[in-house]
Protein backbone atom coordinates (compact mmCIF):
# COMPACT_ATOMS: atom_id res chain seq x y z
CA UNK A 1 0.00 0.00 0.00
CA UNK A 2 1.46 3.30 -1.07
CA UNK A 3 1.80 6.01 1.54
CA UNK A 4 0.73 9.51 0.71
CA UNK A 5 3.43 12.09 0.12
CA UNK A 6 3.26 13.64 3.59
CA UNK A 7 3.66 10.26 5.26
CA UNK A 8 6.44 9.42 2.81
CA UNK A 9 8.53 12.27 4.19
CA UNK A 10 8.69 10.39 7.49
CA UNK A 11 10.64 7.64 5.71
CA UNK A 12 12.82 10.13 3.86
CA UNK A 13 14.44 11.68 6.93
CA UNK A 14 18.11 10.73 6.28
CA UNK A 15 18.03 12.31 2.83
CA UNK A 16 16.27 15.37 4.25
CA UNK A 17 18.92 15.69 6.96
CA UNK A 18 21.67 15.70 4.33
CA UNK A 19 19.73 18.23 2.19
CA UNK A 20 19.12 20.55 5.15
CA UNK A 21 22.78 20.26 6.15
CA UNK A 22 23.89 21.14 2.63
CA UNK A 23 21.64 24.21 2.36
CA UNK A 24 22.62 25.30 5.89
CA UNK A 25 26.29 25.13 4.93
CA UNK A 26 25.62 27.19 1.81
CA UNK A 27 24.09 29.90 4.00
CA UNK A 28 26.92 29.60 6.52
CA UNK A 29 29.50 29.93 3.75
CA UNK A 30 28.05 33.30 2.73
CA UNK A 31 28.81 34.69 6.21
CA UNK A 32 32.58 34.25 5.78
CA UNK A 33 34.79 36.88 4.21
CA UNK A 34 37.02 35.91 1.29
CA UNK A 35 40.16 36.34 3.42
CA UNK A 36 38.87 33.92 6.09
CA UNK A 37 40.51 30.70 4.98
CA UNK A 38 39.66 28.70 8.10
CA UNK A 39 36.02 27.64 8.33
CA UNK A 40 35.82 25.35 11.37
CA UNK A 41 32.07 25.81 11.88
CA UNK A 42 31.40 24.64 8.33
CA UNK A 43 33.20 21.33 8.83
CA UNK A 44 31.64 20.94 12.25
CA UNK A 45 28.18 21.48 10.78
CA UNK A 46 28.86 18.95 8.03
CA UNK A 47 29.96 16.28 10.52
CA UNK A 48 26.96 16.94 12.77
CA UNK A 49 24.61 16.50 9.81
CA UNK A 50 26.35 13.35 8.59
CA UNK A 51 26.47 11.81 12.06
CA UNK A 52 22.76 12.59 12.51
CA UNK A 53 21.95 10.90 9.19
CA UNK A 54 24.12 7.91 10.17
CA UNK A 55 22.36 7.52 13.54
CA UNK A 56 18.93 7.75 11.92
CA UNK A 57 19.89 5.16 9.33
CA UNK A 58 21.16 2.78 12.00
CA UNK A 59 17.95 3.10 14.00
CA UNK A 60 15.91 2.50 10.85
CA UNK A 61 17.49 -0.85 10.00
CA UNK A 62 14.64 -2.77 11.60
CA UNK A 63 11.89 -0.61 10.09
CA UNK A 64 9.45 -2.68 8.00
CA UNK A 65 10.13 -2.36 4.29
CA UNK A 66 7.81 -0.15 2.29
CA UNK A 67 7.65 2.04 -0.80
CA UNK A 68 7.29 5.82 -0.68
CA UNK A 69 6.36 8.59 -3.10
CA UNK A 70 3.90 6.42 -5.04
CA UNK A 71 6.30 3.52 -5.33
CA UNK A 72 9.26 5.47 -6.73
CA UNK A 73 11.55 4.69 -3.80
CA UNK A 74 11.92 1.63 -1.60
CA UNK A 75 12.80 1.83 2.07
CA UNK A 76 14.40 -1.48 3.05
CA UNK A 77 17.41 -2.65 5.03
CA UNK A 78 19.50 -3.31 1.92
CA UNK A 79 19.18 0.29 0.76
CA UNK A 80 19.73 1.53 4.31
CA UNK A 81 23.01 -0.37 4.68
CA UNK A 82 24.20 0.93 1.30
CA UNK A 83 23.40 4.47 2.47
CA UNK A 84 25.34 3.89 5.70
CA UNK A 85 28.44 2.96 3.66
CA UNK A 86 28.03 6.12 1.57
CA UNK A 87 27.56 8.36 4.63
CA UNK A 88 30.69 6.93 6.27
CA UNK A 89 32.60 7.37 3.02
CA UNK A 90 31.51 11.01 2.81
CA UNK A 91 32.61 11.63 6.39
CA UNK A 92 36.01 10.11 5.68
CA UNK A 93 36.48 12.12 2.49
CA UNK A 94 35.37 15.35 4.21
CA UNK A 95 38.00 14.95 6.94
CA UNK A 96 40.64 14.19 4.33
CA UNK A 97 39.64 17.34 2.44
CA UNK A 98 40.03 19.34 5.64
CA UNK A 99 43.59 18.08 6.17
CA UNK A 100 44.76 17.80 2.56
CA UNK A 101 46.78 20.47 0.77
CA UNK A 102 45.52 19.25 -2.60
CA UNK A 103 42.46 21.47 -2.28
CA UNK A 104 42.94 25.19 -1.78
CA UNK A 105 41.70 26.48 1.57
CA UNK A 106 39.23 28.78 -0.16
CA UNK A 107 37.66 25.77 -1.92
CA UNK A 108 37.41 23.31 0.95
CA UNK A 109 33.91 24.58 1.79
CA UNK A 110 32.82 23.95 -1.79
CA UNK A 111 34.07 20.37 -1.56
CA UNK A 112 32.04 19.66 1.55
CA UNK A 113 28.85 21.21 0.14
CA UNK A 114 29.20 19.44 -3.21
CA UNK A 115 29.97 16.09 -1.56
CA UNK A 116 26.72 16.31 0.40
CA UNK A 117 24.83 16.93 -2.84
CA UNK A 118 26.49 13.91 -4.46
CA UNK A 119 25.60 11.86 -1.37
CA UNK A 120 21.91 12.75 -1.82
CA UNK A 121 22.10 11.50 -5.41
CA UNK A 122 23.74 8.29 -4.22
CA UNK A 123 21.07 7.74 -1.58
CA UNK A 124 18.35 8.21 -4.22
CA UNK A 125 20.10 5.72 -6.46
CA UNK A 126 20.31 3.10 -3.69
CA UNK A 127 16.54 3.28 -3.06
CA UNK A 128 15.23 3.90 -6.58
CA UNK A 129 12.50 1.58 -7.85
CA UNK A 130 11.70 3.74 -10.86
CA UNK A 131 13.98 4.28 -13.84
CA UNK A 132 13.31 8.00 -13.83
CA UNK A 133 14.48 8.22 -10.21
CA UNK A 134 17.57 6.21 -11.19
CA UNK A 135 18.25 8.82 -13.86
CA UNK A 136 17.68 11.70 -11.43
CA UNK A 137 19.99 10.07 -8.90
CA UNK A 138 22.73 9.56 -11.49
CA UNK A 139 22.44 13.12 -12.76
CA UNK A 140 22.50 14.54 -9.22
CA UNK A 141 25.63 12.49 -8.63
CA UNK A 142 27.22 13.41 -11.92
CA UNK A 143 26.61 17.12 -12.36
CA UNK A 144 28.06 17.97 -8.95
CA UNK A 145 30.90 15.50 -9.51
CA UNK A 146 31.98 17.38 -12.65
CA UNK A 147 32.56 20.45 -10.50
CA UNK A 148 34.39 18.47 -7.81
CA UNK A 149 36.78 17.00 -10.36
CA UNK A 150 37.72 20.54 -11.49
CA UNK A 151 38.28 22.06 -8.05
CA UNK A 152 41.98 22.71 -8.74
CA UNK A 153 41.32 25.65 -11.03
CA UNK A 154 45.00 26.34 -11.73
CA UNK A 155 45.77 22.75 -12.72
CA UNK A 156 45.43 21.56 -16.32
CA UNK A 157 44.92 17.93 -15.30
CA UNK A 158 42.03 18.92 -13.04
CA UNK A 159 40.39 20.95 -15.80
CA UNK A 160 40.86 18.01 -18.17
CA UNK A 161 39.35 15.66 -15.56
CA UNK A 162 36.23 17.77 -15.20
CA UNK A 163 35.81 18.13 -18.98
CA UNK A 164 36.26 14.41 -19.67
CA UNK A 165 33.91 13.50 -16.84
CA UNK A 166 31.25 15.88 -18.19
CA UNK A 167 31.58 14.64 -21.77
CA UNK A 168 31.38 10.96 -20.85
CA UNK A 169 28.59 11.67 -18.37
CA UNK A 170 26.49 13.62 -20.86
CA UNK A 171 26.77 10.93 -23.52
CA UNK A 172 26.00 8.06 -21.11
CA UNK A 173 23.00 9.94 -19.69
CA UNK A 174 21.60 10.47 -23.18
CA UNK A 175 22.06 6.79 -24.09
CA UNK A 176 20.42 5.78 -20.81
CA UNK A 177 17.39 8.02 -21.42
CA UNK A 178 17.07 6.58 -24.91
CA UNK A 179 16.93 3.09 -23.40
CA UNK A 180 14.39 4.13 -20.75
CA UNK A 181 12.10 5.60 -23.42
CA UNK A 182 12.18 2.31 -25.34
CA UNK A 183 11.44 0.32 -22.19
CA UNK A 184 8.44 2.52 -21.46
CA UNK A 185 7.27 2.13 -25.03
CA UNK A 186 7.41 -1.67 -24.83
CA UNK A 187 6.21 -2.31 -21.27
CA UNK A 188 4.12 0.80 -20.62
CA UNK A 189 5.87 1.49 -17.29
CA UNK A 190 9.30 2.24 -15.88
CA UNK A 191 8.48 1.27 -12.28
CA UNK A 192 10.50 -1.80 -11.28
CA UNK A 193 7.62 -3.58 -9.58
CA UNK A 194 5.18 -2.89 -12.40
CA UNK A 195 7.79 -3.97 -14.96
CA UNK A 196 8.25 -7.26 -13.09
CA UNK A 197 4.47 -7.78 -13.03
CA UNK A 198 4.19 -7.17 -16.79
CA UNK A 199 7.09 -9.52 -17.54
CA UNK A 200 5.65 -12.28 -15.36
CA UNK A 201 2.27 -12.02 -17.06
CA UNK A 202 3.87 -12.12 -20.50
CA UNK A 203 6.23 -15.12 -20.48
CA UNK A 204 6.46 -15.21 -24.29
CA UNK A 205 7.58 -11.74 -25.34
CA UNK A 206 8.39 -12.86 -28.88
CA UNK A 207 9.38 -9.99 -31.14
CA UNK A 208 9.35 -7.56 -28.20
CA UNK A 209 12.68 -9.07 -27.08
CA UNK A 210 14.39 -7.39 -30.03
CA UNK A 211 13.40 -4.04 -28.53
CA UNK A 212 13.77 -4.88 -24.83
CA UNK A 213 17.26 -6.39 -24.82
CA UNK A 214 18.97 -3.40 -26.56
CA UNK A 215 16.92 -1.00 -24.42
CA UNK A 216 18.15 -2.61 -21.22
CA UNK A 217 21.72 -2.53 -22.54
CA UNK A 218 21.33 1.21 -23.13
CA UNK A 219 20.06 1.51 -19.56
CA UNK A 220 23.14 -0.42 -18.40
CA UNK A 221 25.37 2.28 -19.91
CA UNK A 222 24.20 4.90 -17.40
CA UNK A 223 24.86 2.83 -14.29
CA UNK A 224 27.96 1.16 -15.72
CA UNK A 225 29.49 4.57 -16.31
CA UNK A 226 29.03 5.51 -12.65
CA UNK A 227 30.78 2.41 -11.31
CA UNK A 228 33.43 2.60 -14.07
CA UNK A 229 32.99 -0.96 -15.28
CA UNK A 230 34.41 -2.04 -18.65
CA UNK A 231 33.78 -0.78 -21.33
CA UNK A 232 32.50 2.38 -19.63
CA UNK A 233 35.68 2.91 -17.59
CA UNK A 234 37.78 5.03 -19.95
CA UNK A 235 37.11 8.25 -18.06
CA UNK A 236 38.07 6.92 -14.62
CA UNK A 237 41.92 6.86 -14.65
CA UNK A 238 42.28 10.39 -16.08
CA UNK A 239 39.52 11.81 -13.87
CA UNK A 240 40.86 10.11 -10.75
CA UNK A 241 44.40 11.30 -11.48
CA UNK A 242 43.43 14.88 -12.32
CA UNK A 243 41.01 15.38 -9.45
CA UNK A 244 42.20 16.52 -6.01
CA UNK A 245 43.05 13.48 -3.93
CA UNK A 246 40.13 13.81 -1.46
CA UNK A 247 37.82 13.97 -4.48
CA UNK A 248 39.38 10.80 -5.88
CA UNK A 249 38.84 9.04 -2.54
CA UNK A 250 35.22 10.20 -2.54
CA UNK A 251 34.65 9.04 -6.14
CA UNK A 252 36.09 5.63 -5.28
CA UNK A 253 33.42 5.03 -2.64
CA UNK A 254 30.10 6.88 -2.92
CA UNK A 255 29.22 6.69 -6.67
CA UNK A 256 30.54 3.11 -6.86
CA UNK A 257 28.47 1.83 -3.92
CA UNK A 258 25.39 3.67 -5.19
CA UNK A 259 25.75 2.15 -8.66
CA UNK A 260 26.27 -1.37 -7.33
CA UNK A 261 23.18 -1.00 -5.10
CA UNK A 262 21.13 0.04 -8.15
CA UNK A 263 22.45 -2.97 -10.08
CA UNK A 264 21.43 -5.32 -7.26
CA UNK A 265 17.92 -3.89 -7.04
CA UNK A 266 17.09 -3.94 -10.75
CA UNK A 267 18.62 -7.41 -11.18
CA UNK A 268 16.68 -8.93 -8.27
CA UNK A 269 13.39 -7.14 -8.87
CA UNK A 270 13.07 -6.90 -12.67
CA UNK A 271 15.26 -9.46 -14.39
CA UNK A 272 14.55 -12.35 -12.05
CA UNK A 273 10.92 -12.17 -13.21
CA UNK A 274 11.55 -13.33 -16.80
CA UNK A 275 13.78 -16.25 -17.78
CA UNK A 276 14.96 -15.06 -21.21
CA UNK A 277 15.70 -11.51 -20.03
CA UNK A 278 17.39 -12.95 -16.95
CA UNK A 279 19.72 -15.08 -19.07
CA UNK A 280 20.55 -12.12 -21.33
CA UNK A 281 21.18 -9.76 -18.41
CA UNK A 282 23.25 -12.24 -16.40
CA UNK A 283 25.26 -13.18 -19.48
CA UNK A 284 26.04 -9.53 -20.12
CA UNK A 285 27.00 -8.87 -16.48
CA UNK A 286 29.22 -11.98 -16.47
CA UNK A 287 31.23 -10.70 -19.43
CA UNK A 288 31.34 -7.16 -18.00
CA UNK A 289 32.48 -8.40 -14.57
CA UNK A 290 35.24 -10.60 -16.05
CA UNK A 291 36.51 -7.80 -18.32
CA UNK A 292 36.31 -5.20 -15.53
CA UNK A 293 38.42 -7.27 -13.15
CA UNK A 294 40.98 -8.16 -15.82
CA UNK A 295 41.33 -4.74 -17.47
CA UNK A 296 41.50 -2.99 -14.09
CA UNK A 297 44.25 -5.24 -12.72
CA UNK A 298 46.34 -5.51 -15.89
CA UNK A 299 46.21 -1.74 -16.49
CA UNK A 300 47.28 -1.02 -12.90
CA UNK A 301 50.57 -2.87 -13.32
CA UNK A 302 52.43 -0.24 -15.34
CA UNK A 303 51.33 2.87 -13.43
CA UNK A 304 53.84 5.27 -11.86
CA UNK A 305 51.25 7.23 -9.88
CA UNK A 306 49.82 5.51 -6.81
CA UNK A 307 46.59 7.48 -7.21
CA UNK A 308 46.21 6.29 -10.80
CA UNK A 309 47.02 2.75 -9.68
CA UNK A 310 44.28 2.97 -7.06
CA UNK A 311 41.92 4.20 -9.78
CA UNK A 312 42.49 1.05 -11.81
CA UNK A 313 42.30 -0.95 -8.59
CA UNK A 314 38.85 0.50 -7.88
CA UNK A 315 37.78 -0.58 -11.38
CA UNK A 316 38.83 -4.15 -10.62
CA UNK A 317 37.00 -4.12 -7.28
CA UNK A 318 33.85 -2.96 -9.06
CA UNK A 319 34.18 -6.10 -11.17
CA UNK A 320 34.40 -8.25 -8.04
CA UNK A 321 31.27 -6.65 -6.58
CA UNK A 322 29.46 -7.26 -9.88
CA UNK A 323 30.06 -10.96 -9.27
CA UNK A 324 27.83 -10.66 -6.22
CA UNK A 325 25.14 -9.03 -8.35
CA UNK A 326 25.14 -12.13 -10.56
CA UNK A 327 23.97 -14.23 -7.62
CA UNK A 328 20.39 -13.03 -7.43
CA UNK A 329 19.63 -14.24 -3.91
CA UNK A 330 20.21 -13.17 -0.33
CA UNK A 331 23.70 -14.73 -0.24
CA UNK A 332 24.93 -12.59 -3.11
CA UNK A 333 23.32 -9.47 -1.66
CA UNK A 334 24.96 -10.04 1.74
CA UNK A 335 28.31 -10.68 0.09
CA UNK A 336 28.06 -7.38 -1.81
CA UNK A 337 27.21 -5.44 1.36
CA UNK A 338 30.03 -7.06 3.33
CA UNK A 339 32.43 -6.26 0.48
CA UNK A 340 31.18 -2.67 0.44
CA UNK A 341 31.96 -2.17 4.15
CA UNK A 342 35.46 -3.64 3.89
CA UNK A 343 36.20 -1.77 0.67
CA UNK A 344 35.19 1.48 2.41
CA UNK A 345 37.86 1.20 5.11
CA UNK A 346 40.58 -0.16 2.81
CA UNK A 347 40.05 2.71 0.38
CA UNK A 348 40.05 5.41 3.07
CA UNK A 349 43.26 4.15 4.69
CA UNK A 350 45.07 3.92 1.35
CA UNK A 351 44.05 7.41 0.24
CA UNK A 352 44.81 8.98 3.62
CA UNK A 353 48.39 7.72 3.53
CA UNK A 354 48.86 8.63 -0.15
CA UNK A 355 47.39 12.09 0.42
CA UNK A 356 49.79 13.05 3.19
CA UNK A 357 52.79 11.71 1.26
CA UNK A 358 51.70 13.68 -1.82
CA UNK A 359 51.21 16.85 0.23
CA UNK A 360 54.81 16.58 1.36
CA UNK A 361 56.51 15.79 -1.96
CA UNK A 362 54.15 17.35 -4.49
CA UNK A 363 53.42 14.08 -6.29
CA UNK A 364 52.29 10.55 -5.51
CA UNK A 365 54.78 8.48 -7.51
CA UNK A 366 55.69 5.07 -6.13
CA UNK A 367 59.24 6.20 -5.36
CA UNK A 368 57.95 8.69 -2.80
CA UNK A 369 57.16 5.73 -0.53
CA UNK A 370 60.76 4.51 -0.49
CA UNK A 371 62.00 3.75 3.01
CA UNK A 372 58.75 4.81 4.68
CA UNK A 373 59.03 1.84 7.07
CA UNK A 374 62.17 3.38 8.62
CA UNK A 375 60.73 6.86 9.02
CA UNK A 376 57.08 6.18 9.90
CA UNK A 377 56.94 2.46 10.75
CA UNK A 378 53.34 2.52 11.99
CA UNK A 379 52.09 4.18 8.80
CA UNK A 380 54.10 1.73 6.71
CA UNK A 381 52.60 -1.22 8.59
CA UNK A 382 49.08 0.19 8.13
CA UNK A 383 49.67 0.82 4.42
CA UNK A 384 51.16 -2.64 3.91
CA UNK A 385 48.24 -4.25 5.74
CA UNK A 386 45.80 -2.34 3.51
CA UNK A 387 47.62 -3.41 0.34
CA UNK A 388 47.57 -7.05 1.47
CA UNK A 389 43.86 -6.72 2.26
CA UNK A 390 43.06 -5.19 -1.13
CA UNK A 391 44.86 -8.13 -2.73
CA UNK A 392 42.80 -10.57 -0.66
CA UNK A 393 45.50 -12.01 1.60
CA UNK A 394 44.25 -13.79 4.78
CA UNK A 395 43.49 -13.13 7.57
CA UNK A 396 42.55 -9.57 6.55
CA UNK A 397 39.07 -8.29 5.74
CA UNK A 398 39.70 -8.17 2.00
CA UNK A 399 40.23 -11.92 1.98
CA UNK A 400 36.97 -12.59 3.86
CA UNK A 401 35.05 -10.23 1.56
CA UNK A 402 36.38 -11.95 -1.56
CA UNK A 403 35.82 -15.36 0.01
CA UNK A 404 32.10 -14.63 0.48
CA UNK A 405 31.81 -13.32 -3.10
CA UNK A 406 33.63 -16.36 -4.51
CA UNK A 407 31.53 -18.73 -2.39
CA UNK A 408 28.29 -17.19 -3.65
CA UNK A 409 29.49 -17.34 -7.27
CA UNK A 410 30.67 -20.97 -7.00
CA UNK A 411 27.43 -22.05 -5.32
CA UNK A 412 25.59 -20.54 -8.27
CA UNK A 413 27.69 -22.60 -10.67
CA UNK A 414 29.81 -19.81 -12.17
CA UNK A 415 33.08 -21.73 -11.82
CA UNK A 416 34.81 -20.00 -14.74
CA UNK A 417 34.11 -16.56 -13.28
CA UNK A 418 35.46 -17.69 -9.90
CA UNK A 419 38.68 -18.87 -11.57
CA UNK A 420 39.03 -15.57 -13.45
CA UNK A 421 38.49 -13.66 -10.20
CA UNK A 422 41.08 -15.79 -8.42
CA UNK A 423 43.66 -15.23 -11.17
CA UNK A 424 42.99 -11.50 -11.02
CA UNK A 425 43.66 -11.50 -7.28
CA UNK A 426 47.05 -13.05 -8.03
CA UNK A 427 47.76 -10.38 -10.68
CA UNK A 428 46.84 -7.61 -8.23
CA UNK A 429 49.53 -8.83 -5.83
CA UNK A 430 52.19 -7.47 -8.19
CA UNK A 431 51.26 -3.82 -8.00
CA UNK A 432 50.02 -3.88 -4.40
CA UNK A 433 53.26 -5.46 -3.18
CA UNK A 434 55.26 -2.94 -5.20
CA UNK A 435 54.43 -0.29 -2.58
CA UNK A 436 55.31 -2.68 0.24
CA UNK A 437 58.65 -3.51 -1.39
CA UNK A 438 59.54 0.17 -1.75
CA UNK A 439 58.55 0.98 1.83
CA UNK A 440 60.60 -1.86 3.31
CA UNK A 441 63.48 -2.70 0.99
CA UNK A 442 64.29 0.62 -0.69
CA UNK A 443 66.55 3.17 0.98
CA UNK A 444 65.09 6.38 2.33
CA UNK A 445 64.66 8.96 -0.43
CA UNK A 446 64.29 11.98 1.85
CA UNK A 447 64.35 12.64 5.57
CA UNK A 448 61.86 15.48 5.34
CA UNK A 449 59.16 15.42 8.00
CA UNK A 450 55.76 14.55 6.53
CA UNK A 451 53.56 17.14 8.21
CA UNK A 452 50.37 15.19 7.60
CA UNK A 453 51.58 12.34 9.77
CA UNK A 454 50.91 14.19 12.99
CA UNK A 455 49.72 12.41 16.11
CA UNK A 456 46.04 13.13 15.46
CA UNK A 457 46.11 12.06 11.83
CA UNK A 458 48.10 8.93 12.57
CA UNK A 459 45.54 8.08 15.26
CA UNK A 460 42.68 8.47 12.77
CA UNK A 461 44.47 6.35 10.15
CA UNK A 462 45.10 3.62 12.74
CA UNK A 463 41.44 3.76 13.80
CA UNK A 464 40.33 3.38 10.16
CA UNK A 465 42.73 0.47 9.70
CA UNK A 466 41.36 -1.50 12.65
CA UNK A 467 38.30 -2.74 10.70
CA UNK A 468 40.67 -3.83 7.90
CA UNK A 469 42.27 -6.20 10.43
CA UNK A 470 39.43 -7.13 12.76
CA UNK A 471 36.79 -7.67 10.06
CA UNK A 472 39.10 -10.36 8.74
CA UNK A 473 39.18 -12.13 12.10
CA UNK A 474 35.89 -11.25 13.78
CA UNK A 475 33.88 -10.95 10.60
CA UNK A 476 30.85 -12.81 11.94
CA UNK A 477 29.42 -9.71 13.69
CA UNK A 478 29.33 -7.69 10.48
CA UNK A 479 27.96 -10.69 8.62
CA UNK A 480 25.15 -10.89 11.18
CA UNK A 481 24.37 -7.24 10.47
CA UNK A 482 24.25 -7.64 6.69
CA UNK A 483 22.43 -10.99 7.06
CA UNK A 484 19.47 -9.03 8.38
CA UNK A 485 19.33 -7.08 5.14
CA UNK A 486 16.55 -7.81 2.71
CA UNK A 487 15.45 -6.34 -0.58
CA UNK A 488 11.86 -5.24 -1.10
CA UNK A 489 10.43 -7.31 -3.93
CA UNK A 490 6.92 -7.37 -5.45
Amino acid sequence: MYLNYLASLGHFVPELIVCVTMFSLILLETTYRDDESERPLLFLGAFIGLVSAFIYLMTGLKTPATTIFTGSLAVDSFGTLAKIIMVLGTMGAAYLAKESKDIARSLKAEFVILSLGVLVGGMLLASATNMLIVYIGIETLSILSYVMASLRKDNELSAEAGLKYALYGGISAGVMLFGISHIFGVLGTINFFEMASVLKSTPDLGSLMFALVPAFLFFLVGIGYKIACVPFHMWAPDVYEGSPLPVTAFFSIVPKVAGIAAFVRISDVVFSSHQILNVSWMGTLSVVAALTMTVGNVSAIGQRSVKRMLAYSSISHAGVMLLGVLVMDTIGMKAVLFYGFTYLFMTLVAFYVVSFVQDNYGNDHFDRFSGLAYRYPVMAIVMAMTMFSLAGIPPLSGFVAKFHIFTAVINEGHITLAIIAGLNSVISLYYYLKIVRLMVFKSVESNDVIAGFGVANQGIIIALSLPVLFLGIFWSRLMELVSGAFLLVP
